[in-house]
């Protein structure tokens, strides 16, 4: 199984919106990714986000390239502090690929626990929109490949 964990695009500063959305290079950053991975026929059953506005407009544009089945929800467990067992005991029940969107330090805490079984560990930096792909076989989960906007 496949599990796809991005980062909010680039957003607003707290001073100059509260609420956090997007920034116009953000929102076009997320495009350009949205875009390379529907190139790259990326299938996912749900996009699952944070209550955060911008993980909120990051999911959305990423769900207009990739169609998920069961569309895009918020959940709990993908907050920057949150705890990272929370978000991994939802991939593990997962029937189909996921794709979570969230933020630091959650993201770069939850993929250092899949990886290597502990999440202070770092495995992968996470830039602005950029995407891990990780894959679980054989009972452990290993990094596939990763993409940035730059790479897009």
């Amino acid at each position: 199984m496949e599990a796809f964990l991005v980062r909010h695009g680039e957003a607003r500063s707290e001073h100059e919106d509260p609420k956090r959305p997007l920034s116009d290079p953000g929102r076009e950053g997320v495009e350009k990714v949205a875009r390379a991975l529907a190139a790259k026929k990326i299938v996912v059953a749900v996009i699952l986000r944070s209550d955060k506005l911008r993980a909120k407009e990051t999911a959305e544009i990423l769900a207009r390239s990739l169609l998920p089945r069961a569309g895009v929800r918020e959940t709990r467990g993908l907050a920057p502090q949150d705890d990272p067992w929370l978000a991994k005991a939802e991939l593990e029940e997962a029937s189909g690929p996921l794709m979570l969107v969230g933020h630091l330090p959650h993201l770069g805490r939850l993929a250092s626990l899949l990886v290597t079984g502990d999440p202070e560990r770092k495995v992968v930096d996470f830039q602005p929109a950029g995407v891990v792909c990780l894959s679980f076989a054989g009972g452990l989960w290993e990094i596939r490949w990763a993409l940035s906007p730059a790479q897009a």
